[in-house]
């Protein structure tokens, strides 16, 4: 299962033309999704003016290499790591499922576009990958749904309470379980049998719901959120900190309640 392309498979009963016309009908989601909230949420025009207005405050003009050294920490620090979770489990539920999906998402790519022909053969390298992408997203995404969502602990919520803003997260697990499912029932090469032909469908199903539910989902923070770290660094580096002021000098004091039980807001 593991070294198995599924795709390959797929492809002797499906054109790989249809497999790989799925896949940029989902990029063209992704980019109409992402322009339709860009265009009615209004948030890149905010961003942009905010800017804008941040740079009248500054203290400092920075250069060239000084912006690159930011960009650089930033992409590093904050966006490859999450850093702005903290230390802990969430961090490592985040960490889990995004190294995961680029793996799941990369390595499909590669497979559906570059090894989907009858005569091609494909590196084990890549089924590895896929697979091993999809458990790290399965991993990180159910312990972050079941154990770490903020609601359940700070606002005393049910596990099953679904909001529309849980649509991202519930499409990807649903995508990389069923994906799973899939594999593993075709590399129990069934023949005649209805059980790869299900999780084929639950499989595309949720494709089209993750790429196809951007406006409606999470996906498009995905774009926003390195943007906004970038400049939340530069804004500290030249002294404008976005029109806020500077960190007040006197010692945090909260009392002695705050020892009185482990804390878990958010």
């Amino acid at each position: 299962m593991m070294t198995v392309n599924p795709f390959f498979l797929l492809s002797e009963s499906v054109p790989s033309v249809l497999i790989q016309g799925f896949v940029i009908v989902m990029v063209s989601l992704v980019i109409i999704g992402t322009l339709i909230d860009i265009i009615h949420k209004k948030n890149v025009k905010y961003f942009f003016d905010n800017a804008k207005k941040a740079k009248l405050s500054a203290t400092k003009e920075l250069g060239t290499s000084e912006k690159i050294s930011v960009i650089t920490k930033t992409v590093i620090h904050d966006i490859a790591t999450t850093s702005e979770l903290g230390a802990g489990k969430r961090r490592l539920a985040h960490v889990l499922g995004m190294y995961g999906t680029i793996l799941f998402w990369i390595s499909s790519a590669v497979m559906i576009f570059c090894y989907t022909s009858l005569d091609s053969v494909t590196p084990n390298v890549w089924p590895i990958l896929w697979h091993i992408g999809a458990i790290m997203t399965c991993i990180g995404g159910y312990w972050f749904w079941f154990f770490l969502r903020v609601d359940v602990l700070s606002e005393a919520h049910p596990w099953y309470r679904i909001i529309k803003a849980d649509l991202f997260v519930l499409a990807l697990l649903a995508c990389a379980t069923f994906g799973l499912a899939w594999s593993f029932t075709q590399s129990l090469n069934l023949v005649d049998r209805w059980d790869d032909k299900v999780f084929l469908i639950l499989y595309i199903i949720s494709n089209l719901v993750l790429f196809g539910g951007v406006y409606w989902s999470k996906f498009a923070h995905m774009f926003y959120k390195p943007g906004a770290a970038i400049q939340k660094n530069l804004a500290e580096a030249d002294g404008s900190r976005d029109n806020l002021p500077p960190p007040a000098e006197a010692p945090e004091e909260f009392g002695l309640g705050i020892k009185r039980e482990e804390p878990k807001h958010y």
